[in-house]
């Protein structure tokens, strides 16, 4: 055993969802989900649209509740959180990139990495030290800092978006289609980046994703077909 597995961060035990329409009609999405990710891990959930993949990074990250079975964040009960316990667990440990980006077009490059920060009641560090080293992972030129949005390319925006997501050194890093909005060129310049910060800062991340290139750069992969999943690829590259 690694000494990767040796840290759980996400430890999912029998894990199912369903949705309820008017009239009472339950829609299972989720049967009984086994999942663990390890510290320093980098992994895929790959599945088609409608396989339950964005429900289960949902419930990873905290913005929705499982109907049954138990959730693990670091060994502390994700079930038993208060709902101020799991907005500190987002706010602090958790943190997403976003297909859409979701930048505030009237803010900075630098102002909209800084937020998380803001919003962040516990946080105790300088402000503009975090800001400057998480746009540094990111590897966004420094001359695009304090540009706006709509002045950065698709690909320059993406890299803003992973740099929000990093600014608070959350330990974990879900990452939802983040090549889907993106030319074949800039989505690779993007997985390059994600590899990057794995790989030289051991940055825990999981990518969700119907796109099967994606596989090839990743240490672990976890099939979704309705609901159901199966790990198809185990390495420690």
């Amino acid at each position: 055993m690694s000494k990767n597995e040796q840290n759980k961060i996400v430890d999912l035990k029998n894990i199912s969802k369903s949705f309820f329409l008017k009239g009472g009609l339950e829609i299972p999405v989720l049967h009984n989900v086994d999942l663990v990710v390890y510290d320093g891990d980098m992994l895929a959930i790959l599945g088609p649209s409608g396989s339950g993949k964005s429900t289960l990074m949902n419930i990873i990250g905290g913005l929705d509740v499982s109907s049954g079975g138990e959730y693990f964040f670091e060994g502390k009960s994700v079930n038993d959180m208060t709902s101020d316990e799991l907005a500190e667990l987002r706010s602090s440990d958790i943190s997403f990139i976003f297909q859409s980006f979701h930048l505030l077009s009237g803010k900075t490059v630098y102002q909209n990495v800084m937020l998380p920060l803001l919003y962040q009641r516990t946080f105790k560090g300088d402000h503009n030290e975090y800001v400057k080293n998480a746009l540094k992972q990111s590897s966004l030129e420094e001359e695009q800092w304090h540009k706006y949005p709509n002045q950065l390319s698709g690909g320059q925006r993406q890299r803003v978006a992973i740099a929000r997501a990093l600014v608070a050194k959350p330990r974990l890093l879900l990452a939802d289609e983040p090549t889907g909005n993106l030319d074949s060129k800039t989505g690779d310049n993007i997985i390059d980046a994600l590899t990057h910060l794995n790989k030289e800062y051991g940055t825990t991340i999981v990518i969700v994703t119907h796109d099967e290139s994606l596989t090839e750069i990743v240490r672990r992969v976890i099939t979704i077909a309705d609901g159901h999943i199966k790990e198809t690829k185990n390495s420690h590259i």
